[in-house]
């Protein structure tokens, strides 16, 4: 369930169903197979066109598997897609049969990536229980994400400023870390950063322990409410990490579509 990729690749973060940022960010950044691109999770729920934003993503990976990579998010789950709004999505616009086939997919999905052996990727973050890489890749698929363990904190747990390494999280699943945690895990894997999702930032992006992590998230104007840029970290083939930013679009949340998709 560990990925090992090359750069260049665009990476991306939460999209949760605003299919027209999909569209945009494509636009912005270019289409596969021209460019590569890594997305760390969290496709659907909230957003009114999760649907197309999975179907869209999928067919894209089948079309061009070694351009383009899928990781899974905490809410690529049944349990989560139920209480957040892609269950109900599904059984509205199409069937409870839909939201089964794509929930088999989720519980295939890889969790984690390297880039370059230098960047480290991951929906949610570092785990206590995490020594060596060989545990992610031990992971059996499919499955679905349990409440604790390893598993559970590479999707949930989130960094936080703190004197505890590990301290209790507040969304009630796995742990928050500190920048103690981060640097000891860069150093032990030899790597020069930590790139995860997972939460909203204002600007799209944002670094944590001297820019040792970085947080990514996609989805600008999320919700309709937050009003915050989304972003995608261009990595390229030196590992030089630039940002391209979608700036916040009053029409991100809504159901009416941009020009299709072509290349």
């Amino acid at each position: 369930m560990l990925l090992e990729l090359a750069a260049p690749v665009k990476v991306v973060g939460d999209l949760h169903g605003q299919f027209n940022d999909l569209l945009r960010i494509f636009k912005m950044c270019g289409y596969p197979p021209n460019a590569n691109y890594l997305f760390l999770g969290d496709y659907v729920d909230r957003g009114k066109q999760s649907l197309e934003t999975m179907i869209l993503l999928l067919c894209l990976k089948v079309k061009y598997p070694e351009n383009f990579f899928l990781l899974r998010g905490n809410h690529e789950s049944a349990s989560i897609t139920k209480m957040y709004g892609f269950f109900d999505e599904c059984k509205r616009r199409s069937n409870v049969k839909t939201w089964k086939i794509i929930v088999d997919v989720f519980n295939t999905l890889p969790v984690a990536a390297t880039i370059a052996d230098r960047i480290f990727c991951v929906h949610g973050g570092l785990s206590p229980q995490l020594t060596d890489l060989k545990q992610i890749k031990s992971i059996q698929r499919p499955t679905d994400i349990p409440e604790t363990g390893l598993l559970a904190d590479l999707l949930w747990s989130d960094p936080e400023s703190s004197n505890s390494e590990w301290s209790e999280n507040d969304r009630g699943v796995s742990y928050c870390f500190n920048k103690k945690v981060v640097n000891k895990f860069n150093d032990r894997f030899e790597f020069d950063l930590i790139a995860r999702g997972h939460m909203v930032v204002e600007q799209g992006y944002e670094f944590f322990a001297k820019r040792k992590l970085v947080t990514i998230f996609s989805a600008p104007n999320y919700c309709g409410e937050f009003n915050n840029w989304g972003a995608v970290m261009n990595v390229d083939k030196k590992l030089m990490c630039s940002f391209e930013l979608l700036k916040p679009n009053a029409i991100s949340n809504s159901s009416n579509s941009l020009s299709p998709f072509k290349k």
